[in-house]
């Protein structure tokens, strides 16, 4: 058994009414896998360390007990490529290997089931998924594959993506003149001051996402707005200088600050064009997602 599920449960027994009791393993409403479809045993350790790592802090900040631990777990197995695709995962052997109640293994795999990582068939049991099945915008999946050995792709696809919806972002938000709004996000860049001064890294990052999650929320388009969490999830999630706020400094800003009086103006071009200045602060971003071409 592993030590972070051994972790998992020792945590969560006290607390947790889902764990299995006397008989309560008998019999899952999954149709399990015939024995000669079984791709071997399941690889439940593990391989990349940070991936523990990742667990303990996802699992502990989010305070979902033992069914958000064990997604936890296994998503970032399976997005590491520890469970790989058509794997066949066996409610019952998952129970009995984390010690879990029927109730949290059904619970979990229905959480991964609806991120796209594994599916349940009658006759053929639950595997996993290949990647180009997976929800690739969901928040824990951007998490997972940033900590996992997709960690360089998953920061360019994410630079990438922030570099389209970003500035169009800032330009439809200079379009709806909400003082309160405008309040906020000059508020958020003076924390984001005070904190750099300090050195105040937590601080700087939080006020950072809120800055950007809020900006994208009042573009008033609502299918912008759902895409608010990946950013947020971008900012978090970053492993390296994919923007030029992974790093506080005072390039970054001078250009958030040079945002918020564009929308004060009312000027929709010069904050799309600020908020472009914001994600190419770092030459490696320039290289990654190169300025849009002249015609």
């Amino acid at each position: 058994m592993s030590t972070l599920a051994h972790t998992m449960m020792t945590a969560a027994r006290s607390a947790d009414s889902g764990l299995a009791g006397p008989g309560e393993l008998d019999r899952y409403p999954y149709a399990e896998a015939p024995a000669a479809d079984r791709v071997g045993a399941p690889v439940w350790e593990a391989a990349d360390p940070e991936l523990g790592r990742v667990g303990r802090r996802a699992a502990g900040s989010r305070g979902r007990g033992l069914h958000g631990q064990l997604v936890q777990q296994l998503g970032q197995m399976i997005v590491s490529g520890d469970l790989g695709a058509d794997r066949p995962l066996v409610p019952e052997e998952i129970g009995q290997r984390f010690e879990v109640s029927r109730t949290v293994v059904r619970e979990s795999l229905r959480v991964l089931e609806a991120k796209g990582l594994v599916s349940a068939r009658p006759n053929v049991g639950t595997r996993v998924r290949p990647v180009s099945d997976w929800n690739l915008l969901d928040p824990d999946i951007i998490e997972w594959r940033a900590f996992g050995p997709q960690r360089d792709d998953q920061r360019r696809e994410l630079s990438e993506l922030r570099w389209t919806i970003e500035p169009l972002a800032a330009r439809l938000a200079a379009g709806h003149g909400r003082e309160d709004v405008q309040q906020r996000l000059a508020d958020l860049v003076e924390i984001m001051g005070h904190a750099l001064a300090q050195g105040d890294v937590l601080t700087f990052s939080r006020a950072d996402a809120e800055f950007h999650a809020l900006l994208i929320q009042v573009a008033g388009n609502r299918m912008l707005e759902h895409l608010s969490g990946i950013v947020s999830a971008a900012l978090q999630v970053s492993g390296g200088p994919v923007t030029g706020c992974d790093r506080p400094s005072e390039a970054c800003l001078v250009h958030h600050g040079r945002i918020v009086d564009a929308l004060a103006a009312g000027d929709g071009a010069a904050a799309e064009a600020a908020m472009r200045q914001l994600l190419t602060v770092h030459p490696e971003v320039e290289r990654v997602v190169p300025a849009p071409r002249e015609h």
